[in-house]
């Protein structure tokens, strides 16, 4: 048995057994998404009409007094009945969310405690850099989201960047203890707003990008897409790690900077100094080299207190709220 959903004057079939989010991103109906974990509250929407069961939503993220208002979330609510949501522009589409099933092609060892793996796929998944997939994690129904490092024209083999999470179910239990090239992978997309705007309504602008970790991995399908876009545009890509063995990818996008002189990468070394970095930490070098951010466009990739300090950073130098883009890596549980 299902429902309908109505929502920015569009009507989805949804199962009982299915999320609102699910429903319409499978229908090329966009929603406002990120964490798909309950978590973040970026799908927070309005039910107009209808009941839904909220499931595992969390009270930290949607409280009892925000359910009484009529508020969901929409990555876990499900529908008891037809309903009427706000909370998305009318006619705003989405590439359509599928499931994938890919062969390993590579897993390689890039840096400490992080391997990039290339996944095959035998159709083209349509999707915008900066977005990501989900992986389903054999034996035992988990779910976890990696982000790709592709431009949307690498469309056939998905490059994913994993750390290695101690005890990790996904990482431990699997993708640092036997993923091998020809094994099969069952995985969801393309999921998350992080992505540059449409061509159209891109200006070229410059552009800085803060990345922890493997939060790099989205920010360098960004950044080649925007420069492929605007080859002479200016953009700063700050890598914040903790020492030099963390680093990776510093060839490809070392010859991104030969192409494209406007471009510079800088690595920041956190814990371990090096003499051939610099060290502290990546927002504040933002701060140190930009005197202005004014139409500047920023994003920001990684660990939750790092994203934080650089929306304050790119605040501090006067960058307008509204472009300011996000993404954090919100912990799951037994990672």
């Amino acid at each position: 048995m299902g429902f309908a959903v109505s929502v920015g004057g569009r009507r989805v079939e949804c199962a009982a057994d299915q999320t609102l989010l699910d429903a319409c991103l499978r229908a090329g109906v966009w929603m406002p998404n990120s964490c798909n974990q309950g978590t973040c509250g970026t799908c927070k929407l309005t039910v107009l009409s209808g009941e839904v069961d909220h499931g595992a939503s969390p009270l930290d993220t949607l409280t009892e007094e925000e359910r009484g208002a009529g508020l969901a979330l929409a990555c876990q609510a499900r529908p008891v009945a037809d309903v009427t949501v706000g909370g998305a522009p009318e006619g705003r589409t989405t590439h359509p969310l599928r499931d994938l099933t890919a062969t390993v092609l590579e897993v390689s060892d890039i840096a400490r405690d992080t391997r990039r793996v290339l996944l095959g796929l035998a159709e083209p998944l349509e999707f915008e850099a900066g977005q990501y997939v989900e992986l389903v994690v054999p034996g035992s129904g988990a779910r976890r989201q990696y982000s790709l490092a592709n431009t949307a024209d690498e469309d056939k083999v998905l490059e994913l960047h994993v750390r290695r999470v101690p005890g990790g179910v996904a990482t431990d239990g699997w993708l640092f203890a036997g993923l091998a090239a020809g094994d099969t992978v069952d995985a969801t997309g393309p999921l998350g707003d992080f992505h540059l705007p449409p061509e159209a309504e891109d200006d070229g602008g410059p552009m800085a990008l803060i990345g922890g970790g493997t939060g790099l991995a989205p920010l360098e399908g960004i950044a080649r897409t925007a420069l492929r876009r605007h080859p002479d545009r200016q953009v700063l890509l700050y890598h914040g790690v903790r020492g030099a063995a963390d680093l990776y990818d510093l060839d490809r996008l070392g010859e991104l900077g030969e192409e494209h002189p406007n471009f510079e990468f800088v690595p920041v070394l956190s814990d371990e100094p090096d003499p051939a970095y610099r060290g502290g930490f990546p927002t504040d070098a933002f701060v140190e080299d930009v005197g202005s951010a004014r139409g500047w466009s920023g994003w920001l990739c990684g660990p939750p207190p790092m994203v934080e300090a650089g929306v304050k950073a790119f605040k501090r130098r006067r960058m307008a709220p509204r472009h300011i883009h996000r993404e954090k890596f919100t912990p799951a549980d037994a990672m």
